[in-house]
């Protein structure tokens, strides 16, 4: 496992992060039994990976804290997140802080984000419930503050735009994936210049998890102009990926384009299935792509910042 400085912060975080939501919650929307769930995330950890990402709203926080018992916390980047979707209060913040440092069994969160923070909000968020977490930082219950963005219906990152222009945020939760690149410009040419840490989230979902599903959504960006209507030509558009020399999966394909993204420092990858895992792992130690390859993709979607990339 490689591992990159994440942004000011200065922790070293390994390039696969483990993702507590998404499509799999670590097994628990498949109804694995949570002894599975530990064992994936323990899994990871004997691999190298020592970055986990959860959130009060996935379920995951207790699985999360299970599978951490008996490693020494310090070896362990622990992030977290407290939802927005409701006008949150101090208090709010207060008390839910302290549920999530139980169902994790921990002291601190190393990267405390706000989560899926719509601009609407982002204004009342940043005066009244930043400084309520500044305060926790500094007695040592938050290691550092994050934001992460809404990508499923903010696909054209407005909200971390305006997020960037306040000096505050040390970790950022970006969508950015084959299909929508637009945070290449819009967020992280600002994050390198400002040296904030980034995670990428989104780099597979459903539209790159098969050949059928990437087709449907190619159909999609056709009809809306996005796309040049003649890739769908082709029965399997971005074969050329899976070349000699390129990838061995679309998804191998997917989490190294975004791996080798300058400024990205932990792609977040979500299973709750063994030999998924393993097959992920493997990727994340694979080199670039073929750098024709990765231009030709830059090139057909370059204009496309419409989709998520969920299915």
């Amino acid at each position: 496992m490689d591992y990159r400085t994440l942004g000011r912060t200065g922790l070293q975080v390994s390039t696969m992060g483990m993702g507590g939501g998404g499509p799999s919650r670590l097994g628990q929307r498949q109804d694995r039994p949570e002894v599975e769930s530990v064992a994936i995330l323990r899994q990871a950890l004997d691999a190298g990976v020592n970055f986990i990402d959860t959130a009060e709203a996935y379920g995951t926080e207790e699985i999360v804290g299970r599978a951490l018992q008996g490693i020494p916390r310090e070896q362990v980047v622990l992030s977290s997140k407290i939802s927005t979707g409701q006008r949150l209060t101090p208090a709010d913040v207060l008390s839910r802080l302290e549920a999530s440092l139980k169902r994790l069994d921990t002291d601190y969160i190393d990267i405390y984000h706000l989560h899926g923070v719509i601009v609407n909000d982002y204004d009342y968020l940043l005066h009244e419930i930043v400084p309520v977490l500044q305060a926790q930082q500094a007695q040592g219950r938050i290691g550092y503050i994050g934001i992460t963005e809404r990508f499923g219906s903010d696909t054209q990152h407005v909200m971390l735009q305006r997020a960037l222009q306040d000096d505050v945020w040390d970790v950022m939760m970006v969508g950015f994936n084959i299909l929508n690149q637009s945070a290449r410009e819009r967020v992280f040419a600002q994050t390198i210049a400002q040296d904030i840490g980034v995670l990428v989230m989104f780099a597979v979902r459903g539209a790159l998890s098969t050949p059928e599903s990437l087709r449907e959504a190619l159909q999609a960006l056709a009809g809306q102009g996005g796309i040049d209507a003649h890739l769908l030509e082709k029965e399997n558009p971005l074969d050329f990926v899976l070349a000699e020399g390129g990838a061995i999966s679309l998804t191998d394909a997917a989490y190294r384009f975004c791996l080798y993204e300058p400024g990205t420092h932990v792609i977040l990858s979500g299973t709750g299935n063994p030999e998924h895992l393993r097959q992920n792992l493997e990727s994340f130690q694979r080199p670039p792509l073929p750098l024709a390859i990765t231009q030709r993709l830059r090139e057909m979607f370059e204009g496309v910042d419409s989709v998520s990339g969920n299915s």
